[in-house]
């Protein structure tokens, strides 16, 4: 590559960080092919602040009520959201979740299975890019949390490897 070539692509992925910021977005990937065997390939990604902590709100104090039995099974905090568990595995990115290699083809893992870290759990396909999403941990597969070509947003839970 020329040095021209080169300050092209800096002018390129200033652009694609400014695209980025101007529209909200957490992450871009894109290839550029300049001939056979010559190409730049660029992700550019960003962590997003997380929402803001909710505010507490001073309500004037009222007689208590009798009190209330509990129901059983009320689901807790970490159940009603599972990207809060200790084993949540979580999508690293925005995209289509695939459960096997190829269609037709067994899944990487079912639930109950033993996996090892670093073994395949699924694929993502973003901007027609398969990534392969380890385990991050050895462990069991509890709970899948997505379907085959279900859509994934950056940080949403896709399974529970305990």
């Amino acid at each position: 590559m020329t040095k021209e070539i080169r300050e092209s692509d800096v002018a390129f992925i200033e652009a694609l960080a400014e695209l980025l910021r101007r529209n909200d977005l957490s992450e871009i990937e894109v290839q550029r092919d300049y001939g056979k065997d010559d190409c730049l390939n660029v992700r550019v990604a960003r962590q997003m602040a997380p929402a803001p902590a909710p505010v507490a709100v001073a309500v004037p104090a009222t007689p208590a009520p009798a009190a209330q039995p509990v129901a059983v099974g009320t689901p807790s905090a970490a159940e009603s959201d599972p990207a809060l568990l200790p084993g949540a595995v979580t999508s690293p990115m925005v995209g289509t979740v695939y459960l096997q290699p190829e269609p037709g083809t067994p899944a990487f893992v079912k639930v109950g299975d033993q996996v090892k870290e670093g073994q395949t759990l699924l694929i993502i396909e973003a901007m027609k890019t398969m990534n392969q999403i380890s385990s991050p941990r050895a462990g069991t597969v509890k709970r899948i949390l997505v379907e085959d070509g279900s859509p994934a947003e950056y940080g949403a839970p896709l399974m529970i490897v305990e």
